[in-house]
């Protein structure tokens, strides 16, 4: 392994503190379009070509209850704490030992870059933040990022065909039917893409014509350790229950909304709200626009209007309230708490390594 001099190693993380500064990222043409685009868009769809009528939304949001509203907030940000519980096991899994406190102030961060920058840089983001603050492996670190959104869709789909089932026991449109067929493939490919990472993932490497293939080949052994060092036979049951809490938060924040609005005739039901807040979920993983924005409302309003029959005013209500929850809170009150939060400088000296077991 070769090792920077301290002077090289100051400008490589120089090089990377300039290439994931939040403030240089959001001057860029191109995040400011992928911001501004997805939201024209989404004026000239609901306004122009679906006629929604916005004097009848800005009545109804004027009119929900503000309780209801406020307890929504809170059980959305009641997720923070789960989702830095569960990296915190990740972590220990993998070597590292992190606080659930120190895990949730960085994973928030890193939810704040996904609202603003697309691609899902912000789980890049996170690994950053992690490393410019600890002496934690980068690429190690990377694999307990990976292995978290690989639990996040797995439980995603199973939740989903489990709500699925329940709200269209009844009969099952066409459309939902095909949702279900995509759940369904989503665990396949998950399957076989930690199977083929497990059994052949090196050997893949080691056959490709790659130039430092020995250099790639110490970053995958270490990522292929956060990957599976992270999950073990006994932690698992735990991390799924977690990551199981951490979507209820999401179905419950989407169910309070709904009955904050209080629409005539719309009753979307817990099931119901399951359902729609995962498809949601599912689509926010679309790397084209920050948190998929565009892409989840239109998602959202489809699967509402078509599957649960709601009025498409009411549904375009409802997904934007939701959202503002999910998405502006999120802009708002991480970017306060980026401007003043010393881990985007690095020398936070958080956590340790977990000596190996003699």
């Amino acid at each position: 392994m070769t090792v920077l001099p301290p002077a090289d190693q100051d400008a490589a993380s120089d090089a990377g503190a300039d290439q994931l500064s939040l403030g240089r990222r959001l001057r860029q043409p191109r995040t400011i379009l992928s911001l501004a685009v997805p939201i024209v868009l989404l004026v000239l769809i609901f306004r122009v070509a679906l006629n929604v009528d916005v004097d009848q939304l800005v009545a109804a949001v004027r009119a929900a209850n503000p309780v209801l509203l406020l307890a929504a907030f809170l059980v959305f940000y009641a997720g923070f704490p789960l989702r830095g519980f569960r990296w915190a096991l990740l972590l220990r899994g993998a070597g590292f030992r992190l606080g659930t406190p120190d895990a949730t102030r960085i994973l928030f961060l890193s939810w704040l870059v996904n609202c603003l920058v697309p691609a899902k840089l912000g789980d890049v983001y996170r690994a950053y933040l992690l490393k410019i603050n600890s002496t934690a492996s980068l690429s190690r670190t990377f694999g307990t990022v990976f292995i978290e959104r690989i639990l996040d869709l797995f439980v995603i789909a199973m939740l989903g065909l489990a709500a699925g089932y329940w709200s269209f026991r009844s009969g099952m449109p066409p459309s939902i039917q095909f949702v279900f067929a995509i759940g369904v493939g989503v665990v396949v490919v998950l399957a076989l893409l930690l199977l083929t990472m497990r059994n052949f993932g090196r050997r893949i490497l080691v056959v490709l014509p790659i130039p430092r293939r020995e250099r790639l080949l110490e970053l995958y052994d270490r990522f292929e350790e956060g990957v599976f060092g992270a999950v073990g036979i006994r932690a698992l049951p735990g991390l799924v229950i977690v990551t199981g809490l951490i979507w209820g938060t999401e179905s419950l924040r989407l169910y309070l909304v709904v009955k904050a609005l209080a629409l005539p005739g719309v009753d979307l039901g817990l099931s119901g709200a399951v359902f729609v807040a995962l498809i949601g979920s599912l689509l926010t993983a679309v790397p084209l626009s920050p948190a998929g924005l565009g892409i989840v409302e239109l998602g959202v309003v489809g699967v509402m209007t078509a599957a649960y029959r709601i009025p498409l005013t009411e549904a375009t209500t409802i997904a934007l309230v939701d959202r503002t929850i999910s998405v502006f809170s999120i802009i708002v009150i991480g970017g306060i708490y980026y401007a003043i939060s010393p881990l985007r400088r690095g020398g936070g000296h958080l956590g340790e390594e977990i000596p190996a077991p003699v």
